[in-house]
């Protein structure tokens, strides 16, 4: 189900509209700063990512949409394909963005980068213990991870990063053997890992740092009291680091508002707005000159992966097949 403010098809050279798998609250006070500097005026509709992404793709040239919003670099190589972006040339977003955080034909840009380490139960798992995503396939962990199922996104943007750094070969047999690791068969979401294992049902979780992030911030002290319970693991941090991604925003192939579309997301890139979007969504700024939050610096520095993230969404069904054939339900 979508949620919005009303929306209208638009040319107005002071108007543009943006479809956002960010929540409104989320996204709507750095939006609004950005009409009050430039008179644009945002109309702003917001649902899930998925059903977002198939709304501009069936409106086609009729779309509504010139901005799509959206979480994980697959997503977005999704969108690219399914033909429904334009590129865009801007030096300004060339410089402020890293070359791995974004589209090598310039489809989309990332706006704010998440890790996706391990997490573990203090005083239950010694950290000495843990290296890398490859040595959790080890039959010490039997029966002690748990990570959420096969058809989530971030799951598969994993295993397609480990594809793109180990093969197919190397990658089916970690599969094969992380898969007889699992404490419990794969169910919920990020916060449901990290809250089954402060529960004790297993003692390592894979999510996203975000989700770590709300749940320390969150009101409900259940979810509080489990984050707590955890520590971070950074992976992989003698080789290529740390797997990471980006929420990111595109201009849409059939825009009709296109100057007005590209003025925003260079918006969404300036260092004000960087500051603002990574703290209000617990993630890290993808500009090198932003440094992250108290909250995220207080969990250490961290080498992360430098591969383009393209090669996310370029490995993405195979890193599903391999998931398949593993028995990662």
């Amino acid at each position: 189900m979508l949620f919005s403010l009303p929306l209208y098809a638009s040319q107005n050279a002071q108007e543009v509209n943006l479809y956002s798998a960010r929540k409104e609250a989320l996204i709507k006070p750095i939006i609004d700063k950005f009409s009050k500097q430039t008179g644009i005026k945002v109309n702003l509709i917001t649902g899930k990512a998925d059903a977002l992404l198939q709304r501009i793709k069936s409106e086609g040239k009729n779309t509504h949409a010139d901005v799509f919003i959206t979480t994980d670099a697959g997503r977005l190589y999704r969108a690219k394909s399914a033909d429904v972006l334009q590129p865009v040339k801007s030096d300004i977003l060339n410089n402020a963005i890293p070359e791995n955080l974004r589209d090598p034909d310039g489809y989309w840009f990332g706006l704010s980068m998440r890790a996706r380490p391990v997490f573990y139960v203090k005083g239950v798992i010694n950290p000495e213990e843990l290296s890398t995503y490859e040595a959790l396939a080890d039959s010490k962990f039997k029966n002690r991870i748990c990570i959420r199922s096969s058809n989530n996104i971030y799951n598969q943007s994993l295993v397609a990063s480990m594809l793109a750094a180990d093969g197919q070969d190397k990658t089916q047999q970690w599969a094969n053997d992380f898969v007889k690791n699992f404490a419990r068969k794969p169910k919920g979401g990020d916060r449901d890992q990290i809250k089954g294992a402060a529960s004790g049902q297993c003692d390592i979780a894979i999510a996203n740092t975000y989700y770590f992030g709300k749940m320390l911030s969150d009101k409900k002290t259940d979810q509080k009291k489990a984050a707590e319970a955890m520590a971070i693991f950074w992976p992989n941090q003698s080789d290529r680091g740390v797997h990471v991604n980006v929420s990111g925003a595109a201009v849409t192939k059939y825009a009709k508002n296109t100057a007005n579309a590209q003025k925003l997301i260079e918006f969404l890139a300036t260092k004000e707005a960087q500051r603002w979007y990574a703290d209000a969504n617990f993630e890290y700024p993808v500009r090198k000159d932003v440094a992250p939050s108290e909250l995220l610096k207080s969990w250490g520095k961290f080498k992360a992966d430098t591969i383009n993230l393209s090669q996310l969404g370029v490995n993405n069904a195979e890193a599903v097949k391999i998931m398949d054939r593993a028995g990662w339900k």
